[in-house]
């Protein structure tokens, strides 16, 4: 347990700005098992962004509330995320080599590649957290308890978290790491795929929150899964594999659509 406590803490410094106690560190034996409790790891940004939206929709407006809400994860994964996706951007929309676009991905600088796709994945987030929040049924005749009047927003936060962060351990499972490992902030975690059992950790800890929803919602799993072995595919064909910036592409897409996938199931099912 003392292990496993340490992987898990391993977890939230790598993906989090989130204090962990005394003694944790970037321990290579633990950050390769740490992918297994990225899912948890987004029911904590989920929750926290979750909150946040209920106490800014409470007290000033529903379109603070979403706008807390995308702001809290920033700040809690440091827009980890958001970086790679960035970079994916400047990469795949300047570079015409493997060489040319892993050079450009390296660059900590962004591009207008780059502005435009944060533009394009915010401006996404919140147009669609916004009309999730207008299909939540307790508006007319709302209760005293904000939770369960936006609890499909909320609930959404927490799978759309918890879910796009299994899907970048999924791809790891199948596909080869392209980057200079040597310089890699991901290298611990890229280093070798989880076993069976780390993997099936994993997966349930991303599917507990569907637990809370009515059963259409789980459909919501199979357009994410496209979307990220779609990229995929996409990375593999242009680089030869994926990188950790890939990862981060990959957690920002699914995360966006899992929230579209909310709002048809609401409409259509």
């Amino acid at each position: 347990m003392k292990k496993e406590w340490k992987i898990f803490w391993t977890a939230v410094q790598f993906l989090t700005r989130i204090r962990v106690p005394a003694g944790i560190s970037h321990d290579p034996e633990y950050l390769q098992e740490a992918p297994r409790y990225f899912p948890l790891i987004g029911w904590i940004v989920g929750g926290l962004c979750a909150l946040s939206f209920l106490v800014f929709s409470r007290y000033i407006s529903v379109d603070a509330g979403i706008l807390s809400a995308m702001i809290t994860g920033l700040f809690v994964t440091g827009a980890f995320h958001e970086d790679g996706f960035a970079d994916v951007c400047d990469g795949m929309g300047g570079g015409w080599t493997r060489e040319k676009i892993l050079q450009i991905m390296k660059d900590s600088r962004i591009g207008a590649y780059g502005a435009i796709g944060l533009m394009a994945i915010f401006a996404g987030k919140f147009v669609l957290l916004k009309e999730l929040a207008r299909f939540s049924p307790s508006l007319e005749h709302p209760t005293a308890s904000p939770f369960y009047n936006y609890r499909y927003i909320v609930l959404g936060l927490l799978v759309a978290h918890s879910i796009s962060r299994l899907m970048p351990v999924l791809v790891m499972q199948v596909a080869e790491y392209v980057s200079d490992a040597d310089h890699s902030k991901s290298k611990g975690v890229t280093s070798r795929r989880l076993p069976i059992g780390g993997l099936m950790v994993a997966v349930l800890f991303a599917l507990a929150p569907y637990a809370f929803l009515p059963w259409p919602f789980w459909l919501t799993i199979l357009p994410a899964l496209y979307a990220a072995f779609g990229l995929n595919r996409y990375f593999r064909r242009w680089i030869g594999g994926y990188t950790g910036d890939c990862l981060g592409a990959i957690q920002q897409v699914t995360e966006l659509v899992i929230y579209l996938g909310f709002i048809i199931v609401w409409r259509y099912f």
